[in-house]
């Protein structure tokens, strides 16, 4: 009986996340992802037996990755401000890293094949409360707390997952791209608060 090698088996699925969600090839092949890891083809089959099993679990893994961050964040025992400033930062620092993870989650969610689970649910049920309560204090600006979240979330995702077509039409790389978006951060946050 062998053992698996789970170094090679992480590297496979490291490798296979970055092609997917950092490089947004969602439809590299086994060659493609067995190449970039530096490993055969037929032990990447060992591990994954085929590429909708490997991609499924490093999907599986990128969301859960996600919400454990974005849980935290919302259930932090912090001020709202301070809350807020956390969200934006720990969401736009993942969104950096893996920007079309997002694109896929939506894409998930828009063929009915995930449901979004109730206690999600119900963390954004009190962080709506949340915001109501700051807005009704007048720290920021009063309007339905679902806009306020589409907004936020528009604001931090959008110019990371069309990431392409802004670097083609700035005509600027990568890295004057990622400094935009590190800036981008304190920007939303004082969009919001007014700073």
């Amino acid at each position: 009986m062998t053992t698996r090698d789970t170094g090679t088996e992480q590297l496979i699925k490291d490798t296979a996340k970055r092609i997917f969600f950092s490089e947004g090839k969602l439809h590299a092949t086994t060659q493609d992802i067995a190449d970039a890891a530096g490993v055969n083809r037929t032990l990447l089959n060992y591990y994954f037996r085929t590429r909708d099993v490997l991609f499924e679990q490093v999907a599986t893994e990128a969301r859960t990755e996600m919400s454990a961050v974005m849980d935290s964040v919302f259930s932090a025992e912090l001020k709202f401000k301070e809350k807020i400033h956390q969200l934006i930062t720990v969401f736009m620092d993942q969104a950096m890293k893996y920007p079309y993870r997002e694109m896929y989650v939506v894409t998930e969610l828009n063929r009915g094949d995930k449901a979004i689970p109730e206690e999600k649910k119900t963390r954004l049920k009190a962080f709506l409360k949340e915001i109501s309560a700051e807005m009704e204090k007048g720290e920021i600006k009063k309007m339905d707390p679902r806009q306020f979240c589409m907004n936020l979330f528009a604001l931090m995702a959008y110019p990371l997952i069309t990431n392409c077509l802004n670097k083609s039409l700035y005509n600027i790389g990568d890295a004057e791209y990622l400094k935009l978006m590190k800036e981008r951060k304190q920007l939303i946050f004082e969009m919001i608060y007014q700073c």
